[in-house]
């Protein structure tokens, strides 16, 4: 399944579920958003991430951003703890990560925490986890501050929203005991 259609199935089933927190999704990146993105970055968004970004950039209005955080997302979405990012707040946390070098620490070019080839799309508020595509592959990775980075958690960020999917749909049957929803919103326990 391709990326579009993956994330149309989270969002049709967001939708179901849970249609406050659907509600509140903002719409989607333009190509200029992305392009401008790319050249701060320095580096080129891989097709699945740009085909996602394309869909929903899910960056917090202005007026909500909170400065003393470094990432901020839609509360409960996708979880209790972490936030899709926006293009803007994808880019703030690339600036943070990335390192001249290439790699974090310069002296495990084999074995990093970080390398500038990866890009955040999910975190939680402080930066501490996460998860990032490889532009190498397109494989889906993730980082959590202290231990070690995994890479290939999935193949793709298609198979990434797949996992996603079931998930909302489990919440929807009243199957995942940590997350119901009240008042159509996913409420977290």
């Amino acid at each position: 399944m391709r990326v579009e259609e993956s994330w149309s199935r989270v969002m049709s089933l967001l939708r179901q579920h849970a249609p406050a927190d659907h509600a509140d999704l903002p719409g989607p990146a333009t190509e200029q958003m992305l392009v401008a993105a790319e050249k701060r970055m320095g580096i080129p968004l891989p097709q699945d991430l740009r085909a996602w970004l394309l869909q929903n950039s899910l960056d917090l209005p202005e007026e909500e951003v909170d400065d003393e955080v470094m990432c901020c997302g839609f509360a409960g979405f996708p979880d209790e703890g972490s936030f899709f990012l926006g293009v803007r707040t994808m880019e703030r946390l690339y600036a943070n990560r990335s390192r001249p070098g290439g790699f974090d620490p310069p002296d495990q070019p084999d074995d990093p925490f970080w390398r500038n080839e990866w890009i955040p799309f999910l975190s939680d508020q402080d930066a501490w986890a996460g998860k990032f595509v490889d532009v190498r592959d397109g494989r889906v990775g993730r980082w959590f501050v202290g231990e070690a980075t995994v890479t290939g958690e999935y193949e793709s960020l298609a198979d990434c929203f797949d996992g996603l999917a079931e998930k909302l749909t489990r919440i929807g049957g009243g199957e995942y005991p940590v997350c119901g929803v009240s008042e159509g919103r996913l409420v977290w326990t």
